[in-house]
């Protein structure tokens, strides 16, 4: 969807090795490069027209390029399938780790992570107009399960397979494939995300906890220096006074400002 989340590209070749030669209840249909323009030069959007193919949707048979792409892929994917499982990751530079639950929680816990993201419509999140659930969801009202996970300038291996193994584990609940199903370790559910962007421009510094562990209000998740003179030009704090890191750059980065930088969730009001 976006062409610099590669990640579930790289997973979606490995669970095709796994299941070519298994045998399967009903019909598994990958589509490994959803926006193929974008993909090939490792950008979110489609260098056409710029635009977010995943704000696009249910799309516009006459409209932009990527408008008719959406259209396209209702066509002949989205219109063709009982069960959707949506693969993104950090882009090329942040690395995330969460799930969403949306329609089918069942699905969603399957996959094995331990966050997972509840959208209240009242809180702040990740909540867009125009994504594949205006389909999938509001549409046709079959399960839709999107999963955040990787990305960054680091390894994806062991992300690649965690996503495989949370895919079969998904795959055995619904009886596609056999198999015993693993139980799900502890997991926590937040229903408020804070996405935090850079407003300066330079070095982006990580100074976070890792992914999945806790941060307090007073704690910084990294600043930003010039490249140029070392000064330090922005201290990025946690928004929430008890968070959960979500998103973060592993490394050292460059960013411009509104890049994305850090995301945390609230864990006042988390569940299990």
């Amino acid at each position: 969807m976006h062409g610099n989340e590669n990640t579930g590209s790289q997973v979606i070749l490995d669970l095709y090795r796994v299941l070519k030669d298994m045998p399967l209840k009903g019909r598994i249909i990958l589509l490994p490069v959803v926006n193929p323009y974008a993909f090939a030069v490792n950008h979110r959007f489609s260098t056409i027209d710029e635009l977010d193919l995943n704000r696009q949707f249910p799309g516009n048979p006459n409209g932009t390029y990527s408008q008719q792409l959406a259209h396209a892929l209702v066509q002949e994917f989205f219109n063709k399938i009982d069960v959707h499982i949506d693969l993104h990751s950090g882009t090329d530079r942040p690395t995330v780790d969460y799930v969403y639950i949306e329609n089918d929680e069942e699905l969603s816990r399957a996959f094995g992570s331990t966050l997972l993201y509840r959208p209240v419509t009242d809180k702040q999140g990740t909540v867009f107009a125009g994504t594949t659930k205006a389909v999938t969801i509001e549409t046709r009202g079959i399960s839709s399960i999107v999963i955040e996970l990787g990305g960054g300038i680091v390894d994806q291996g062991p992300y690649c397979q965690r996503t495989l193994d949370g895919i079969l584990n998904m795959l055995r609940v619904r009886g596609v494939i056999e198999g015993e199903v693993a139980p799900n370790s502890k997991q926590i559910v937040v229903t408020e995300l804070a996405g935090i962007r850079p407003t300066r421009g330079g070095w982006l510094e990580p100074l976070c906890p890792a992914n999945g562990e806790m941060i307090s209000g007073d704690q910084l998740l990294g600043r930003v220096v010039s490249p140029y003179t070392f000064e330090v030009l922005e201290e990025i704090k946690s928004p929430f006074k008890n968070g959960v890191m979500i998103m973060q750059h592993l490394t050292r980065n460059l960013v411009n400002a509104g890049d994305y930088g850090f995301m945390v969730g609230n864990m006042d009001g988390a569940t299990d």
